[in-house]
Formats: C-alpha cells, structure tokens, sequence
C-alpha cells in the first residue's frame, strides 16, 4: 500500500478532476483502514492468468515473481478475484469465486478475520492494479516493447468493491 499515493502523485495531473478526487479519497480511506493484523507471509502478488500455466487441468507453473513480497495472505486471495472472477463485460462472477475460495480453503483456510476482510482487500487490489495501470499509461513510451493495459477495467472493479461490504455481497 505504501507505493499507491506515489503512483496517484505521479499521475494525477493526467486525469479529470472528479478522477481525481475519487481515486485520492479511496488512498485516504485505505491509508487510514488497510487491515494490518491479519496473517501474513510471502506472497506473489500478481497471480494473473497470463503467470499461471495449467497442463491438462493441474498447474503446471507459476511465472513473475516481481510483486512477489511478505504481505497479508488473503491479499493474494483478494488479488485472484480481481484476476479470475470477473468477466469480460467487468461483470462479477460469483460461481467462479465461490470455487476460488473453496480450492483455497481446501489448501489454508481463510480465518473469519480474513473472510470479513476480503471485500476491503479486494478493493485496495482493485485500486493498485488502477493505478499501476494508469501510471504506465501515462508514462510508457510509446514506442515500448511493454503493452500498456486500460486502467478503465479496474476501476470498474474498484467501484463493484466498494458497493460491497461482505462476502454476501459476492453472492458467497
């Protein structure tokens, strides 16, 4: 959380004003509410389809280690269901978290602390992967070998969270 308000510093002056507000509220908000007592470890902070390799349905590998950090667990958690559980019209797809979490709790389960959490979690996902992609919008060249991602998605994401206030709200 500590890189969120330098990416929104380095790209705010790119965005409209109602933007601008909204996504400097929400670093307020998680500055002062970020959950910090819940279990933590090594986590890897980036568990997108594009760095997770299936063979014949059992993975087979797992790619990008770079965001890889000691964090809260359940933000890895919370990071795959912005990752895995939404579809391509941003719609939240509750039968694929619901499976999410059940494949996880068969591995570590979540504790109660964690489950309460997730929604919050969620959305402070959703808001660093908006500004992660908003900043390299802004500031990739555009004669990069990087793609640059739409940081649209994942405000659509950030706006789904903070409408929900517990794992019901996921259809969970």
């Amino acid at each position: 959380m500590a890189g969120w308000r330098p990416l929104y510093e380095g790209s705010r002056h790119h965005i409209d004003k109602a933007l601008d507000r909204e996504l400097g509220a929400e670093i307020d908000f998680f500055e002062a509410n970020w959950p910090r007592e819940l279990p933590s470890g090594v986590i890897h902070a980036d568990l997108f389809n594009d760095n997770v390799f299936f063979l014949h349905d059992k993975l087979s590998g797992l790619i990008d280690f770079y965001f890889a950090c000691n964090d809260l667990l359940a933000y890895d958690v919370a990071i795959c269901l912005n990752a895995w559980c939404f579809e391509a019209d941003n719609a939240f797809n509750a039968t694929k978290a619901h499976n999410l979490l059940q494949g996880y709790d068969k591995v570590r389960r979540l504790s109660d602390e964690e489950r309460k959490a997730l929604p919050l979690l969620a959305r402070g996902s959703a808001l660093r992967f908006l500004l992660t992609r908003l900043y390299d919008w802004v500031h990739t060249p555009p004669n990069a070998l990087v793609k640059r991602k739409d940081p649209q998605e994942y405000l659509a994401k950030l706006r789904f969270h903070r409408g929900a206030a517990s794992l019901a709200d996921y259809g969970l």
